[in-house]
């Protein structure tokens, strides 16, 4: 098996297995043989077929995205940063999401240039939740990502007739036939010969799932040995809901149903109890998350666009809660999305130390592992997963560089990462994604975009065509 030697890193992210976290070094080598790591430390004395100079370059281990959809929300770039309906919460998921999807072909162009940012922005893991579609296991498997792969399915959808009540329309089966078609995708792809994909089992939405359907999944999930994931406690809608079908809050019913494991991912978590847009008769919700033992999908750009926040990522953290980071919309920018966490954390706590940079990497890192049920990716040590983000420490934005992992994610961002190695492989390098042509698919996914506008006033409630629903940002002057 080749042998490839990142020499003289003048930064590495390394892992101390003493303090069981990560830490600095200097001027070390990174080595790894195949798809694993041989050596992280200094002067490598074995012999290597690839000499990697690490003069001027900071090495991170890849980035764990934890929960997001690149199958549908590249394509709302530009259509849904100023929505938010309030009547509905401020969420948009209800009468902005439904008029404005890509179709098959865009499905698949959305997909690719979500994966290639992803990539650019040093993920090497990501939990992508999507519609089974045709093809999706080749494509995730082409873009070289570790793809785990998460098949939605549920027993309703939602909808407004009028813009300010959500109804649900149950389907005859409790969505039976999503289920068998979603376990067909998690089979597939755990048995795939390339051996980076794994799958979770997720239901949709604790709204739209009967109870039959999450025990399905939740057995389907533990006979597999595999994680579930679902969306919960994700908006003020849902949490009216859930208590006025079971009297209960969201994370209290999961509990009841027995839902709430360590294996479990619930996305996004943000209405609990405690949360100051509620008015509930109980303060447990947290210490039931935290003894649980699940985690929280933490995908704060998405939210902060429509005024809500997790209150707060240093509340969570301090109860003894799991943590990890998803991108959920766009942009698939990770490195981004970390910053957004430590900011708004700041924000909702008015404290700086809610979340500083190391709690945030943590979380993007060896909290997404915890998640994953993986001790193996996340952290650059000895037998883990050569996944890991060569960042370039001359690039302007990197400069000064006193702390880098500071310099990376409140500055330089996706710009600053150079090469990108996902099981030893070099997936992008010189800032170019080599898997999967970018361009290309933008320009589809224009295409995509503009085959999807014409289509928005038959499918909006209020028959409000896409420049009425989401005006330009300033008069269009002929």
């Amino acid at each position: 098996m080749k042998t490839t030697l990142i020499r003289n890193a003048d930064w590495v992210v390394g892992w101390d297995d003493y303090t069981q976290s990560h830490c600095y070094l200097r001027n070390a080598d990174v080595a790894f043989q195949g798809n694993t790591i041989i050596h992280v430390g200094p002067a490598f004395a074995g012999q290597a077929q690839e000499i990697v100079d690490g003069s001027e370059l900071l090495v991170i281990p890849g980035l764990i995205d934890i929960h997001s959809h690149p199958g549908s929300e590249a394509m709302n770039k530009g259509f849904a940063e100023d929505l938010g309906n309030p009547r509905l919460g401020m969420s948009g998921l209800y009468d902005y999401m439904p008029v404005f999807s890509p179709d098959q072909d865009g499905a698949r162009a959305a997909a690719e240039v979500s994966y290639s940012e992803l990539l650019k922005s040093g993920v090497t893991t990501l939990v992508d939740l999507s519609p089974p579609y045709a093809g999706w296991l080749e494509l995730i498997a082409t873009s070289g990502l570790r793809g785990v792969l998460a098949p939605m399915h549920r027993s309703a959808r939602w909808f407004t007739r009028n813009g300010h009540v959500v109804e649900y329309e149950w389907s005859k089966d409790g969505g039976q036939a999503d289920f068998e078609a979603a376990l067909e995708v998690v089979d597939n792809a755990l048995c795939h010969e390339n051996g980076r994909l794994s799958a979770m089992m997720t239901p949709s939405q604790i709204d739209t799932c009967t109870p039959e359907l999450l025990a399905e999944n939740l057995n389907a999930a533990r006979e597999r040995k595999i994680p579930l994931h679902t969306h919960a406690a994700q908006s003020l809608v849902e949490f009216q809901e859930i208590t006025r079908r079971h009297g209960v809050t969201p994370i209290r019913w999961l509990a009841d149903q027995g839902l709430l494991t360590p294996e479990t991912i619930i996305a996004h978590g943000i209405f609990l109890d405690t949360h100051s847009w509620i008015s509930w008769g109980t303060r447990d919700d947290l210490d039931i998350l935290a003894d649980s033992g699940c985690s929280i999908a933490h995908c704060p750009n998405v939210f902060f666009r429509h005024g809500i926040m997790l209150e707060d990522f240093g509340l969570y953290r301090q109860a003894g809660i799991n943590l990890a980071i998803g991108t959920d919309t766009f942009p698939h920018n990770m490195i981004e999305e970390i910053r957004a966490a430590a900011l708004v954390a700041r924000i909702a706590s008015r404290r700086v130390e809610q979340a500083k940079t190391a709690d945030v990497f943590n979380a993007a890192t060896i909290g997404g592992a915890r998640a994953l049920g993986r001790d193996d990716v996340g952290r650059l040590s000895v037998g883990a997963k050569a996944d890991l983000v060569l960042v370039d420490m001359s690039d302007p934005t990197m400069c000064p560089s006193r702390d880098p992992l500071r310099s990376l994610i409140f500055t330089a961002a996706d710009r600053a990462v150079r090469d990108v190695f996902v099981d030893g492989n070099r997936v992008v390098e010189n800032r170019r994604v080599l898997t999967l042509d970018y361009e290309d698919a933008s320009q589809r996914l224009q295409q995509a975009a503009r085959r999807a506008e014409p289509k928005v006033a038959a499918l909006d409630w209020g028959h409000r065509d896409i420049n009425e629903l989401s005006p330009p940002t300033f008069p269009i002057v002929d």
